[in-house]
């Protein structure tokens, strides 16, 4: 697969992503397979890192993610590249990848993979999630006895269970939404965080559907805060007001001390 293939195959899976460049450095790295540079908008991979063409298009489509969010977000990109939103774009890419035969994804592929696969949601994940849900229903008892006793309940959790309050109220929280624990309690976790019961059945079903949780927390969580946009945006703005006022009055002590010099250089 040369450079202009590995293009094309990017089209496919988003025709709308502005010009860009694919270049192979022809060299193995240790250090990245791939990069991308979105002044120039380039996207570099070190071609000789891999042994197969589906090892090489997953980088593509990485880098490839980082172009989309570059060119597409009205706020500044910040310095920590894999953010939640960089994520939700490449798991995004990867399925449409995978449904258009671009990629063709291992773990769907080896018999291994899936058996290890189904093992971990159905005896740990799954597993765990009704047990922690289980364990939301008895804090929740804790909590009323506590009550009963005018006792503090985050005392309770805090010295005697030596459990944080905040874990203990989430666990009550599980239990009380009746969040579905096949989809494992690191999801559950962020279900649960969802105040809106409409928005938050649609997380949950998302979760059921198969969707990532970085996907997941772009669409039903990123979603519930309208102003985020315009409050980066102001930001940015009083943070380079701020640097431009300090910039002029260093520039001006600076005109100041060069016209003094010239001023006694003369005399």
């Amino acid at each position: 697969m040369n450079q202009d293939q590995v293009k094309q195959k990017l089209f496919l899976l988003d025709g709308n992503a502005g010009d860009f460049s694919v270049i192979f450095t022809g060299k193995k790295s240790r250090k990245v397979d791939g990069l991308y540079y979105p002044d120039r908008k380039e996207i570099i991979i070190h071609n000789r890192n891999f042994s197969n063409d589906d090892q090489l298009i997953y980088t593509a489509i990485h880098e490839f993610a980082h172009h989309l969010q570059h060119v597409r977000s009205v706020e500044p990109i910040s310095t920590r590249a894999h953010t939640v939103r960089f994520w939700d774009i490449f798991h995004k890419l990867l399925y449409a990848a995978e449904e258009k035969g671009v990629y063709a994804n291992i773990f769907k592929r080896d018999g291994r993979f899936t058996a290890l696969t189904r093992t971990i949601r159905e005896k740990f994940l799954s597993a765990n999630g009704n047990l922690m849900k289980e364990l939301g229903k008895l804090l929740a008892q804790a909590h009323d006895l506590c009550r009963e006793h005018n006792a503090s309940f985050d005392d309770y959790v805090d010295r005697e269970l030596l459990l944080h309050r905040t874990a203990a109220k989430l666990l009550m929280k599980i239990h009380s939404f009746d969040i579905r624990p096949d989809i494992g309690y690191e999801n559950m976790k962020t279900v649960a965080s969802i105040r809106d019961d409409e928005i938050r059945s649609r997380a949950e079903e998302a979760f059921a559907q198969g969707k990532t949780s970085d996907m997941v927390k772009a669409e039903f969580i990123a979603r519930n805060r309208p102003d985020q946009t315009l409050d980066v945006l102001v930001q940015e703005r009083d943070r380079i007001e701020r640097s431009i006022d300090t910039l002029s009055r260093k520039l001006a002590k600076i005109e100041k001390k060069i016209n003094e010099i010239k001023y006694n250089s003369k005399t």
